[in-house]
């Protein structure tokens, strides 16, 4: 009995704090709102009140951006793309120029294998903010592994190192690079 005691304080109090945060924040200067769960709480039904909440929150202030966005990274986090494609498509006629909303949409799209419509948003997110990388890498995926296009795989890891020479990620995209330029020798006549 202790446990669903436990559990059912652990809920309110995550759900209290999601209202407080949603209703009461700053959305200009915020980040989305990150909620941190014990892996022992964590379960399906708190994922589904969560929604549920956010659902009827943004029915009631379809302005909320920071609810929109949780709203999105829910679906998101719950594989459900075609729910999260809509909820940030919401957040970013809110904020349309925000690169992460931009590449999480984005791999939505990669997920419900809109493919060109992945491309539009991981090109957009490294438009949009000269220093996104995320999006620049997820670029690179698609047009390798979704497209085959190795050249067009191979311009935007190239562009990626370009804002990220050293940093994180940088030894793994070079490493796709030189596969690439592998795969391309060996279709070179001897």
């Amino acid at each position: 009995m202790k446990n669903k005691e436990m559990w059912l304080i652990a809920s309110v109090v995550f759900i209290v704090g999601l209202l407080v945060g949603l209703v009461v924040g700053d959305v200009k200067n915020s980040k989305p709102v990150q909620v941190a769960v014990p892996q022992n709480m964590a379960a399906p039904a708190a994922v589904n009140n969560t929604t549920e909440l956010l659902e009827k929150i943004v029915a009631e202030q379809p302005d909320n951006l920071n609810a929109w966005v949780q709203l999105a990274h829910d679906h998101f986090d719950a594989n459900r793309p075609m729910e999260a494609v809509k909820a940030y498509s919401k957040a970013l006629a809110l904020r349309p120029e925000d690169a992460d909303l931009l590449t999480d949409q984005g791999v939505m799209y990669r997920r419900l294998g809109w493919y060109d419509q992945a491309v539009k948003n991981f090109t957009s997110a490294a438009e949009v903010d000269g220093t996104h990388i995320q999006g620049l890498y997820n670029l690179g995926i698609v047009y390798l592994y979704d497209l085959g296009d190795k050249e067009s795989a191979r311009q935007a890891w190239n562009r990626y190192l370009q804002r990220n020479p050293g940093g994180a990620g940088s030894d793994q995209v070079r490493e796709q690079l030189d596969q690439i330029r592998e795969s391309f020798d060996t279709r070179l006549p001897q």
